[in-house]
């Protein structure tokens, strides 16, 4: 999958989820905001009840999303014969998407309405897509190989060398540039007693400031086209993996206790939806459809 279609990929993704958001919102927006004293008088309450015909569909493919999702990607993980069907990374974005779109749907099947312990695996299922997201954020820090194995730091000084070697190859002021990024890297190293959070967000500022500079020095240099953008990729390998690099015990750890938050209350969120969906079908809520 090269970049065009991945973008493709994902945006379709991000489409769908907010799609679906809006167009639910809309469609029973006027039920959703009604005092839940008057809702059984509401026109659209045989529809949109958690027990309706929308709102029991809902349910059901809500649970099936997260459902796939869970299941998809630990198979993905842990199945040999699978290794070859695609990029893990791939498959984790499509575990985020399902595990994202399954629940909105369930908030909207719940209609905004949470008690007893249906209400435990709801926020549960909050905490987990939450640290989900920036579980992928820390993953994506930790670099890997095509198959998905964390690289070593050694192997990282490796990747940064070649990159090096190719820049200077392009540009023959590489060198030159090289040691203006490393430069300010010195200049703007913060101490690893400062606030986690406030460092990556100022790292993040930084590098995006350095890259504009050097983009700038590049035009100047009267240097466009096919080698700009060459120039510029590298570059942009290049700090990113710098980052990486000094991260990289960091994320580790923090991969770890991620873990420590992540599954448990995905395991919470499990248990008590499968127990919900017992209950009802033995109360006589069978298949709506």
């Amino acid at each position: 999958m090269n970049r065009l279609v991945h973008k493709i990929y994902l945006s379709f993704f991000v489409l769908i989820t907010v799609i679906t958001f809006i167009s639910l919102a809309l469609y029973g927006s006027d039920y959703y905001v009604s005092r839940l004293a008057e809702r059984h008088n509401h026109i659209k309450y045989e529809q949109l009840k958690p027990s309706g015909t929308v709102g029991h569909g809902l349910g059901i493919a809500g649970s099936f999303f997260i459902l796939t999702g869970v299941f998809e990607y630990m198979a993905r993980k842990r199945i040999r014969k699978l290794y070859r069907l695609g990029l893990l990374k791939h498959w984790l974005e499509f575990h985020i998407f399902l595990c994202v779109l399954g629940p909105i749907l369930i908030l909207y099947h719940t209609t905004f309405k949470f008690g007893g312990i249906v209400a435990v695996s709801f926020w549960s299922m909050v905490v987990v897509v939450i640290s989900g997201i920036i579980g992928r954020f820390i993953y994506l820090q930790i670099p890997r190989t095509i198959q998905g194995r964390q690289l070593s730091l050694n192997e990282l000084m490796e990747l940064e060398g070649n990159i090096i070697t190719e820049l200077n190859n392009e540009h023959n002021s590489g060198n030159e540039i090289i040691s203006k990024i490393n430069e300010a890297l010195k200049i703007n190293k913060l101490p690893d007693t400062q606030n986690l959070l406030i460092r990556i967000i100022r790292r993040l500022i930084f590098e995006r400031n350095i890259l504009k500079r050097i983009k700038k020095d590049l035009r100047k240099a009267e240097i466009s086209g096919s080698d700009y953008r060459k120039i510029v990729r590298l570059l942009k390998t290049k700090i990113k993996l710098n980052r990486r690099i000094s991260w990289l015990s960091t994320m580790q750890k923090l991969f770890g206790y991620w873990h420590v938050l992540h599954l448990p209350f995905a395991l919470i969120m499990l248990i008590i939806m499968f127990t919900h969906i017992i209950v009802v079908v033995l109360f006589g809520y069978t298949w709506i459809f």
